[in-house]
Formats: structure tokens, C-alpha cells, sequence
């Protein structure tokens, strides 16, 4: 019986939860891809000259992975919640350390999934969000992870309803008091 990439990549992230190092290095050819497009779509949506890669943003997730929560792991849906969580963090880390590299010249971002029709989002606007997103996650943690996949993580409420294990309708509702929340948040308008 063949193994599909998907199931094969499952097996490989039980081995490394159970402590099977050299499981890492046979799951990231079959993971790559995905956290590429992830990491790409993502990046894409910036305005141009942005100094972090997708490569180097899909490696650095990876290894943080793979380094901190690698016993973790239960399933393939909770590696990419926890790949989305990595993302977030190192895109944060990478805009708290331009806007302090760069007092004043505060460099755009622009996102089509943006939490509403926003398109623009600076570098402090990325911190604000990371912190609202903080708040929300201390009052309702699923509502929170699910901007997290969406936004940092560049899935579809399709997607992201999966990786959450909740139903569509559920992922709707969360997604549209999110936003909501978080315009709120932000001093954005919904």
C-alpha cells in the first residue's frame, strides 16, 4: 500500500514527537512546499523591497519548530497552527526590529487578507496587532489562533476551520467577530 505525502508526513511528525530526531530532516522535503506557499503568499502581499525572504522565513519557522515544540506535536492540522504561531512571532520580531532599526521611516505592509478592507499595514500596525491579538487570545483563544492562521498563516477559512478541527460555520462566526474586535482594537473602522 503507498503512502500518501500527506500521511507520510503525519507519520514523520508522530516519530519526532516521540523523540525520533532524524525524523525532522525526512519531514521537511515533504512539508516544504506548503509552509513556502504560506510563507510566499504572505510576503508577496508586502510592499516590495521588504527585507525577509520567504526561504529564510519557511527555514527559521521550521527550525524553530522542530527545536521547541517538536514533542509536541499531535497532528498535521496542529503543525501548521503551530507553523502559523511560528511565522507570526518571527514576522513580528522582524518588524519590531526594522521599526527600531528605523525610528520614523516606518516601512508599509500591504495584505489582501487583511482583517478587513484595510490594505496597508505598517510595521507598528503589525505590532499592534500582535498585541491585540495577545488580548484576544487571554478572552478567547480559538477566535485568536484562527486570525493567526489566517492572517500570519495565509489559509482559507476552509483551511483554517480544518486546521482548528472546528466546523465551517464556526470558522465564520469566529472570523467575522475577530475582525470586529479587532477593528475595535486597532481604532479601525469594520
Amino acid at each position: 500500500m503507498e503512502h500518501s505525502p500527506q500521511s507520510e508526513a503525519t507519520r514523520l511528525l508522530l516519530d519526532l514527537s516521540s523523540g525520533n530526531d532524524s525524523a525532522a530532516e525526512a519531514l521537511f522535503p515533504l512539508i516544504y512546499e506548503d509552509l513556502r506557499g504560506i510563507a510566499s503568499a504572505y510576503l508577496l502581499r508586502e510592499k516590495s523591497g521588504h527585507t525577509l525572504q520567504a526561504t529564510a522565513l519557511v527555514h527559521e519557522a521550521y527550525l524553530r519548530l522542530v527545536d521547541v515544540g517538536a514533542n509536541s506535536i499531535e497532528s498535521r492540522a496542529h503543525f501548521f497552527r503551530l507553523a502559523a504561531r511560528a511565522m507570526r512571532r518571527l514576522l513580528v520580531d522582524h518588524a519590531r526590529g526594522k521599526a527600531a532599526a528605523k525610528r520614523g521611516a516606518n516601512p508599509v505592509f500591504q495584505t489582501q487578507s487583511s482583517l478587513n478592507n484595510v490594505s496597508v499595514w505598517t510595521q507598528d500596525d503589525i505590532i499592534e496587532l500582535d498585541d491585540a491579538l495577545s488580548t484576544l487570545a487571554s478572552h478567547d483563544d480559538r477566535k485568536a489562533r484562527l486570525v493567526e492562521l489566517r492572517f500570519f498563516g495565509g489559509l482559507s477559512i476552509e483551511e483554517a476551520a480544518s486546521a482548528l478541527e472546528i466546523g465551517h460555520s464556526t470558522a465564520e462566526r469566529d472570523w467575522k467577530f475577530a475582525k470586529a474586535w479587532l477593528a475595535n482594537q486597532l481604532g479601525r473602522s469594520e
